[in-house]
């Protein structure tokens, strides 16, 4: 029989026949799946609420709520999970039946082993060739941080998040200081491993799972930093320097420009969005014509817009 993908996917199995549980729990265990039971369509969406599930089994005549109802559900609800829709041979739903409502499958019973399996692995092959699109959509294929595009949808999506949470977010801007006389003098198969080293050092330098790294585009990059002070921030910015300098890939070093997200109630949020990108990015050039390889924090001062420099 076929191992299962590495990370054990779960299943969640319904039936209101206890038996139909039993057995599909033995065989979707004897492949190598995590797996869940529910005795009704209610059963399940409870279940479903409290833990995510890659795969969905559910039969179709059951009380309460039956499978039809219940895959409406789940399509509205979780709209990556996949169903498997078993009903009796001859029964009242036919293949076409379940598919046009979403299903990804449908199998009858009595059911044989080596199609349960078949089907199985289908929906997972499908479920990693999508995993694997979305990635592509969203990274840089040299860096393999974030892109531009995605940049977007997160600073949006932050934002409105920290506001909302009432926490601190930061906007960091990158720029390779001497970047063109480096592609100039070793090539451009040098300047992509130095883009490469970048974003490496970005994900070194920032926090797994809090902050957010991106390409920006050319030899510009971001860094999304959320949940983070004043001084946490010099510390993840002055980590972003050191780590590259060791590099020494002279005679590049990183300008860094960072500026406070500030929500103003008299405001757009689109105002707002472009206001942050500004401010970081005029003190990125700030940082640049002092000489670079440094960070300069924009701030409010007497005179509007006020930086802080900090030598890496």
């Amino acid at each position: 029989m076929a191992t299962a993908e590495p990370e054990r996917t779960s299943i969640l199995i319904v039936d209101d026949d206890p038996l139909i549980r039993e057995l599909l729990g033995t065989f979707v265990s004897s492949f190598g799946f995590n797996f869940a039971v529910a005795g009704d369509g209610v059963e399940a969406v409870q279940k479903m609420a409290e833990e995510e599930y890659g795969i969905v089994i559910t039969d179709i005549m059951m009380p309460n709520m039956d499978g039809m109802e219940l895959l409406k559900r789940i399509r509205e609800g979780h709209p990556h999970t996949d169903v498997i829709v078993v009903t009796a041979y001859g029964g009242t739903f036919n293949y076409t039946d379940v598919i046009k409502a979403g299903a990804s499958d449908f199998i009858s019973k009595p059911f044989n082993v080596d199609e349960l399996e078949a089907k199985l692995n289908r929906v997972l092959r499908e479920q990693r060739l999508l995993r694997e699109l979305k990635r592509l959509s969203i990274r840089d294929g040299l860096t393999d941080l974030y892109n531009r595009r995605y940049f977007d949808v997160k600073l949006w999506e932050e934002a409105h998040r920290a506001h909302r949470q009432q926490y601190d977010l930061f906007l960091v801007l990158v720029d390779v200081d001497r970047f063109k006389g480096y592609n100039d003098t070793f090539g451009h198969l040098a300047g992509d491993k130095v883009l490469r080293i970048i974003g490496e050092v970005f994900l070194q330098s920032t926090r797994e799972n809090v902050d957010w790294s991106f390409r920006y585009g050319g030899d510009e990059f971001a860094a999304i930093i959320t949940q983070a002070n004043i001084q946490q921030l010099r510390v993840i910015c002055s980590r972003l320097l050191t780590n590259y300098n060791r590099h020494q890939l002279l005679p590049t070093h990183l300008s860094v420009g960072v500026a406070h997200f500030d929500r103003r109630r008299e405001h757009s949020w689109a105002e707002d969005m472009s206001d942050l990108i500004n401010r970081a990015d005029r003190a990125l050039y700030l940082a640049k014509s002092q000489g670079g390889n440094r960070l300069v924090v924009d701030g409010e001062g007497e005179e509007g817009s006020q930086a802080e420099a900090l030598v890496g």
